[in-house]
């Protein structure tokens, strides 16, 4: 209790110009330094006289690696020979009880998380963006598609609001999978601890971690692989989401009349030879960085398949999976922002698509049994003979002779017991065959009906809110912890 009260007061002491986070290996395994100190002197492995001069032959080393063109080597066992030839052979002393299997997982960590906070912030910003466009779209009337073939007539508001959906999930797998990775190897040692009282929660806390992990064979030769897995699986599942989205918007682009594009500039480029092409840059830029992150993911688990525990395959620096794949689908995130700020809407053309074709014949077929009690059957086949007569005669549904219409229905009804006269009158007909009509009589949770949407869009803006005061709270807690780090090392230089 003592001790946390001193390094508590410690932490009001810590300069205003803090240590910027750590960016590379190099500034990482400084950092683990730094900690390993600090413990170490408390559990008295190494003496109070002894750790002030090592400090400041890492503050000296820290220094010179700052300087322009200077090497920052990314090995300890490169780094040591630095820091002894500044401090002299006793500065291994800092080392008792560690081990290159224990520092290497902790590098990859502490890179690991910098880059999964990353990526929170550029998905909570796509998120963002998607919520703008739901919620100023949210009575633009659109088809939608099953099988690559409209199928009903939705609101582009409930559209993305379905992708919003997915988003908020990949947000919760995020977060899960944070509270995992913000576990500390660090005291493991090779696999097995060591016979110095190194105190691995003490080293934990100095590097912003929750907590260690438990097992130290776990720690160093097993997590490295299973969170990595689970970091780029995250990213994976994000980007095939994301590639999703793409290909809606890309089927636009196949159309000689579409209805949502992106804006003409900087979203898009001209072709070297044909005038009249506007080639959506932004959206393929999209779509091939989605695919670069599929394939990182993909190459972990070839790094990480059939090879065995504690292994270096797995174990790889910052600019291979899975730092690099969560990197790449932070750089997703921020493209597939770019397009949604791009998106050009136009709702007359949407609303004609969709009057031009038969989509919403199941809401006629759910009118006739719910007002007039025809089973849905005999619904089904009427509006589907319908169906057929309208685009055999190249008619929109709007454009049905009501004549025709009572026709085909006695037809469909004749032998089922029921009267032959169509229970509607023209003016429901006309009505139950109409995409506002259709999309205002949902009834069921989560549907396109504008009162489910309103609700919808607020639920997600809770959410996200949420998920931006669980960003801000990680990143503060890090800054925390550096800072209590940084004012506890300071005071070993002080050492006389």
């Amino acid at each position: 209790m003592r001790r946390r009260m001193i390094w508590g007061a410690l932490a009001l002491l810590a300069p205003v110009g803090a240590r910027a986070a750590p960016t590379d290996s190099f500034a990482r395994i400084d950092q683990i330094d730094r900690a390993s100190l600090v413990m170490s002197v408390e559990t008295g492995i190494v003496p109070r006289p002894l750790a002030a001069t090592i400090a400041r032959a890492l503050d000296q080393v820290a220094a010179d690696a700052a300087k322009p063109g200077a090497e920052r080597p990314d090995d300890y066992l490169r780094i040591e020979p630095l820091i002894t030839a500044i401090a002299g052979p006793d500065a291994t002393r800092m080392h008792s009880g560690r081990s290159r299997q224990d520092i290497i997982p902790t590098v990859l960590k502490l890179e690991q998380r910098d880059r999964l906070l990353a990526l929170a912030a550029a998905l909570n910003a796509t998120r963002a963006a998607l919520l703008a466009v739901a919620e100023r779209e949210a009575d633009t009337i659109v088809p939608a598609y099953t099988n690559g073939v409209q199928a009903q007539p939705t609101t582009l508001g409930h559209l993305y609001l379905g992708y919003a959906a997915v988003l908020a999930r990949d947000a919760d797998r995020l977060r899960e999978a944070w509270a995992r990775l913000n576990l500390s190897p660090l005291g493991a040692a090779a696999l097995g601890t060591s016979s110095f009282p190194v105190d691995r929660n003490r080293l934990a806390a100095l590097l912003g971690f929750d907590g260690p992990v438990e097992n130290s064979y776990d720690a160093g030769q097993l997590a490295p692989m299973d969170l990595g897995l689970e970091l780029t699986g995250l990213a994976g599942n994000l980007a095939t989401i994301a590639g999703s989205f793409a290909q809606d918007l890309y089927a636009q682009y196949h159309q000689t009349r579409p209805w949502i594009l992106l804006r003409e500039g900087a979203l898009t480029g001209p072709s070297s030879i044909m005038p009249q092409k506007r080639n959506p840059v932004a959206l393929y830029a999209l779509r091939m960085k989605a695919s670069d992150v599929v394939g990182a993911a993909q190459a972990f688990v070839i790094m990480a398949h059939n090879v065995e525990s504690g292994m270096p395959d797995y174990k790889r620096n910052q600019d291979e999976p899975p730092g690099r794949t969560l990197a790449e689908a932070t750089e997703m995130c921020r493209r597939w922002t770019r397009v949604l700020d791009g998106l050009v809407v136009d709702r007359a053309r949407a609303a004609d698509e969709v009057a031009a074709d038969y989509a919403t014949t199941t809401e006629l077929a759910d009118t006739l049994q719910r007002e007039a009690d025809v089973p849905f059957r005999l619904g089904h086949h009427f509006a589907s003979e319908l169906v057929s007569y309208g685009r055999g005669h190249d008619l929109r549904p709007a454009d049905l002779p009501f004549a025709e219409v009572r026709r085909i229905y006695a037809e469909a009804a004749a032998g089922s017991g029921l009267k032959p006269d169509l229970p509607l009158d023209e003016a429901r007909f006309r009505a139950a065959l109409s995409a506002r009509g259709m999309i205002d009589a949902a009834k069921g949770l989560g549907g396109p009906q504008p009162a489910e949407v309103r609700r919808m869009l607020a639920g997600a803006r809770d959410r996200l809110t949420a998920d931006r005061t669980w960003l801000d709270a990680r990143r503060q807690g890090l800054d925390e912890a550096r800072a209590r780090l940084d004012a506890a090392f300071a005071a070993l230089t002080r050492e006389p």
